[in-house]
């Protein structure tokens, strides 16, 4: 197969196993079901081997596929030699209950450092900022929320968003509605939560209008189930994505699918089945991590779907600056960002 092909972005997102392309996985990401690249921690071995692997899959395809990675900081940050070392979001929620205006600066910073740490190796977006509450029950989410306060949340997480928009990167909130009430990790298990529409409503979604208001990009719904609203995970429910999230809230971003692989998604059936009830609900591009056969079922049994391209666009992360004023002014901001993260108690 001949690469650099010019061929729409697809609605697949897909990993690729070590520090450099195989000749199979190449052949993978030209299939035209897919649209992008998810990194782990197995993909990095130096800020060089790492702009060398983004090269290689950029140089793939035109447009170019997105390239994206977790990377939130706490122990949900998969480079870190080389990088600096984000904190967890409920340390960022702590000292807000001290000191509110510090931690919004604080939470600026940590987007602006991961966001401009990223773009210099080449990598589009991280799935960031976390939305879900501490509601001190979930094990998976646990410090990885801000906080149990929503308006907490939400006046972080918004800047957060601002802080990443200023290094030029994307914002991805997660896990909608929201994960942080059910004690099961939809990673390995299925979670039921069994509250009604109007107790998520005052609790959960809280966040969502005031991140979307600061240009929130997009959006993974969570793999649990809310028994009292919908019989299927937020990930293939029309009501939270069609509706609640599209129509109610007025989001106009990319709507992301969490892992396919995950035991969470297993309710929708095998993996192409997954696939369709997720794009049929309402979600614009599918994730496949960790499961390069069921990757390849998937794009061998359903038929490739073109992402659309204004969604994409909003994705790809802008270029570093052009000019030597511009450049020196924003390593100075990202330099700026670093010292005051030293002051986070």
């Amino acid at each position: 197969m001949s690469f650099n092909q010019v061929q729409p972005l697809g609605a697949v997102m897909v990993d690729v196993a070590g520090l450099t392309l195989t000749a199979q996985e190449r052949e993978r990401l030209c299939h035209p079901g897919v649209g992008g690249v998810i990194l782990f921690s197995r993909n990095y071995e130096s800020p060089a081997q790492l702009r060398a692997l983004t090269r290689a899959i950029g140089e793939l395809r035109t447009p170019a596929l997105m390239i994206a990675v977790d990377h939130e900081g706490g122990r949900v940050q998969r480079f870190r030699r080389g990088f600096t070392v984000l904190p967890a979001c409920r340390r960022l929620g702590a000292l807000y209950d001290l000191e509110p205006e510090l931690a919004l600066q604080m939470a600026h910073a940590v987007g602006f450092v991961l966001a401009y740490e990223l773009r210099q190796v080449g990598v589009d977006f991280s799935f960031a900022p976390v939305l879900d509450l501490d509601f001190g029950r979930s094990v998976v989410i646990g410090d990885r929320a801000f906080h149990h306060d929503p308006l907490a949340v939400a006046a972080l997480a918004s800047a957060q968003i601002e802080g990443l928009h200023a290094a030029g990167m994307a914002a991805v909130g997660k896990h909608f509605p929201g994960h942080g009430y059910v004690d099961a990790d939809s990673h390995v298990a299925i979670p039921v939560d069994d509250r009604t529409l109007d107790a998520i409503r005052t609790t959960d979604l809280v966040p969502y209008p005031a991140a979307i208001g600061v240009g929130l990009d997009g959006v993974m719904p969570a793999h649990v189930i809310y028994s009292r609203v919908d019989g299927r995970p937020a990930g293939f429910s029309p009501f939270w994505i069609a509706n609640l999230l599209r129509r109610e809230l007025g989001f106009r971003g990319l709507i992301f699918s969490d892992d396919l692989s995950m035991e969470g998604a297993s309710v929708a059936g095998g993996i192409v089945q997954r696939a369709e009830a997720a794009l049929e609900a309402g979600c614009d591009m599918v994730l496949v991590c960790n499961a390069p056969a069921s990757a390849d079922s998937l794009l061998e049994g359903m038929p490739p779907r073109a992402l659309r391209e204004d969604l994409a666009a909003r994705m790809i992360g802008r270029a570093p600056p052009a000019s030597m004023g511009e450049r020196q002014r924003t390593e100075m901001l990202y330099m700026a960002s670093r010292r005051l993260l030293t002051r986070l108690p």
